[in-house]
């Protein structure tokens, strides 16, 4: 067996991990219904199998109005007796289960969430597209109360942690980014102000999770665009929730409707993106993507471990622990990250890839993953189940095929 940091246990919070490799919060598209799926059950029963010390299921809307996909969770009693199976098959292979839990606030469309969108102010996003209302200071509250709901109810369902996602875009992170929030009230203006819809989400989070819950939260080191937040105030927030007591902050970057590949890298398999799309439904925007595609979603290069850098400067400007996230691929770089200073890392790509990937490791088998970060499942989740190429039951078109081997070659 493998004699490696990354197989020794760590604490976050009140829980001790097995080891220091988590399942990131990535999107499953397995939720049909907004609900828990036997596809949802075997493939994170797969994870913690697989090795993990924990696995994350991805984002779960603390009510309707946050969906942003028909595949995601909706967090309701209804779901919990599903979600209990789910966290007692996970805990059964001696992994702990988190829950990522989010408002995705204008990143989503009526006939999605089932109301007009909503946001810190009116507008319109480009990412639905749709028309986006203001939220009016009693909305506010009674979402920062759906928060706290969503980890009791968590709680019910066996979770050991639950991820607030306070990054990428979302609402969160949408309150705290002066390219979305053009509020004159206490909630807009200054950063001080722009985080004050965080810091009573997370106050309340941390209420309903008391003692014997870990609460992580993943938030932003840049947004990845001039008039997004940069690292000098993303290091304040993270201050900010240092202070608050949350229990580990996950680091990562991006802003799904303006940066989406700052947050995954690579480039996105547009020709992968199209083809599982209901034409019917999206007709307009296959076409945009063939004519503009390139230019809405542009490329940035992958590297392995492409967020350490940026981390490390968080790492010294805080105390609490930090966990890493962004181009794991290899026993070696695991061991970097965790050297550097990091209390645990996550990753999604190589456990989408192989669920097996962390036992091999451990057993020496593999020393690297054999992702080659080709996006396919990128593409294909905002359609179908989140699967790999080589996952995938059948045959596909050459196109598809083409299209993978030039972004493996580079990857």
């Amino acid at each position: 067996m493998e004699n490696s940091i990354i197989f020794t246990p760590c604490e976050i919070g009140p829980i001790t991990l097995r080891n220091r490799v988590i399942r990131s919060a990535a999107f499953e598209n397995m939720a049909y219904g907004n609900r828990p799926s036997d596809d949802l059950l075997d493939y994170h029963t797969a994870v913690a199998k697989g090795g993990v010390g924990m696995t994350t299921v991805a984002y779960a809307a603390v009510s309707k109005s946050g969906l942003s996909f028909n595949g995601q969770l909706w967090m309701r009693e209804e779901i919990v007796p599903n979600l209990k199976q789910l966290t007692d098959a996970i805990h059964s292979h001696g992994a702990k289960a988190s829950i990522q839990l989010g408002h995705c606030g204008n990143m989503t469309h009526r006939s999605t969430c089932g109301c007009m969108p909503v946001g810190p102010s009116r507008g319109f996003n480009m990412y639905s597209p749709t028309f986006v209302r203001k939220l009016s200071k009693a909305e506010i509250l009674e979402i920062v109360l759906d928060f706290g709901k969503a980890v009791d109810l968590a709680r019910k369902a066996g979770f050991d942690c639950v991820e607030i996602h306070a990054g990428h875009g979302y609402l969160i992170s949408q309150f705290l980014s002066p390219y979305t929030n053009h509020r004159k009230d206490e909630f807009g203006g200054t950063l001080s102000n722009r985080m004050r819809f965080m810091k009573l989400v997370i106050e309340e989070v941390l209420r309903a999770a008391s003692t014997d819950m870990a609460v992580v939260v993943k938030m932003n080191m840049h947004d990845g665009f001039k008039k997004g937040m940069h690292r000098d105030d993303c290091i304040i927030v993270a201050k900010e929730l240092e202070k608050l007591g949350v229990h580990a902050i996950v680091l990562s970057a991006g802003f799904v409707s303006k940066a989406p590949m700052e947050v995954m890298r690579g480039a996105m398999p547009l020709k992968t993106l199209r083809y599982y799309m209901d034409t019917k439904k999206f007709w307009w925007l296959k076409a945009a993507l063939a004519l503009f595609g390139r230019s809405l979603i542009p490329t940035r290069p992958f590297s392995e471990g492409y967020f350490l850098e940026d981390a490390k400067e968080f790492r010294d400007n805080l105390k609490l622990p930090l966990i890493y996230v962004g181009g794991m691929v290899s026993k070696e770089k695991m061991e970097e990250v965790l050297n550097s200073g990091f209390v645990a890392l996550q990753m999604a790509r190589a456990l989408i890839n192989d669920t097996e990937f962390i036992n091999k490791l451990q057993r020496g088998e593999v020393t690297r993953s054999e992702c080659k970060h080709s996006n396919y499942c990128i593409g294909r989740m905002y359609s179908l189940e989140m699967k790999c190429h080589h996952c995938v039951d059948e045959e596909l078109p050459r196109k598809l095929r083409k299209e993978i081997k030039k972004a493996e070659k580079k990857g």
